[in-house]
């Protein structure tokens, strides 16, 4: 049988056994937007569902455009990896909003990590998805569950307030920062802070390690006037240098104390729960949105709504109004003359 046209077990027997070109082309699969491609991709995903794995821990690296994300994501894995652990990287690269293209550098980024046997590195397009992740970034990380990897990172896009989706597909939230906060911390945004588990300033070294201690005072006087975490957990405050390699143990010993607190709290387990949920509410939005879309009803007033808006004839809150009842079957006639 054609490799192209690997069957539902084939995909299972493949990830399962962590094998790292099977693990590709099912997040291929996934990521298609083929309908027999998502037919096959949900028959994958409903087997692994119930497959029993290894306890994965998922961590969001996320910060601005140009703190290291990459460079501090390789240091942390290659610990990782030197340790004995599997690491997988789902980075989500921003997509141009001209012409939809993404430039998928991680794995040029990441020379070191990408050549370990230990490591599967995967980089998706942002597309138009907001949140800071990819549209099929929650299944993608189901199959590197199922792969038996040991730490799954989510490195977002960077996109500031809009980070939020990924803060429902993982455990321990991280943002990175560069060292001279001062008026620097007046442009964070406080629901990015509030979401942090641990903020971590990037390269403090060289000339920039005195910025970088100034930097950690400020965002520890930050957290102190943010709301109580649910777990009891007090957001950390650290520095590391990626390119010299200081502070990354520390930082892994506060994430695995992190998920310590969490555990003995509950919250680990709630937030899991909760994040389930939210993405059952979010597959039906999805789903329901590429019905409407596909439907004909509204394909065939769509055009001529679209144009009556842009004219300003008709109010965009009309026009979806329109739209709804053609779509609930409400509207069997064409629009008034």
């Amino acid at each position: 049988m054609p490799r192209s046209q690997w069957s539902v077990e084939e995909y299972v027997q493949g990830v399962c056994r962590g094998d790292r070109v099977a693990l590709g082309k099912a997040i291929t699969l996934v990521e298609s937007t083929r309908s027999d491609h998502q037919v096959l991709a949900q028959q994958l995903l409903e087997r692994l569902a119930f497959l029993p794995t290894e306890a994965t821990l998922r961590v969001a690296v996320t910060g601005a455009p140009g703190v290291g994300k990459s460079s501090f994501i390789e240091a942390l894995g290659m610990y990782l990896v030197e340790r004995g652990q599997r690491v997988a990287v789902l980075a989500i690269d921003p997509s141009s909003a001209v012409s939809g293209g993404s430039i998928l550098g991680d794995k040029t980024r990441m020379e070191r990590l990408s050549a370990s046997e230990q490591v599967f590195i995967r980089p998706s397009p942002a597309g138009d998805t907001l949140g800071g992740v990819a549209r099929k970034t929650r299944e993608t990380v189901r199959l590197v569950e199922a792969a038996g990897y040991h730490t799954v990172f989510i490195e977002t896009v960077g996109v500031g307030q809009s980070e939020v989706a990924v803060r429902h597909i993982t455990d321990v939230f991280l943002l990175l920062l560069l060292p001279g906060a001062g008026d620097e911390l007046q442009g964070i945004k406080r629901g990015i802070v509030e979401m942090a588990d641990l903020l971590v300033v990037n390269k403090a070294d060289g000339d920039r390690l005195p910025l970088a201690h100034q930097a950690q005072g400020y965002y520890r006087n930050a957290v102190q006037l943010l709301p109580p975490h649910p777990s009891g957990w007090v957001p950390r405050v650290l520095m590391c240098s990626s390119a010299e390699g200081s502070g990354i143990a520390e930082v892994w010993q506060a994430v695995q104390e992190a998920v310590q607190q969490f555990h003995q709290s509950g919250y680990f387990d709630r937030q899991r729960r909760q994040q389930a949920l939210y993405w059952l509410r979010q597959s039906v939005e999805d789903e329901l949105r590429r019905r409407f879309y596909r439907n004909e009803a509204v394909q065939q007033l769509l055009s001529t709504l679209e144009a009556e808006v842009a004219e300003g004839r008709l109010s965009p809150f009309a026009a979806a109004d329109r739209l709804l009842q053609a779509y609930d079957g409400r509207l069997s006639q064409g629009p008034p003359e």
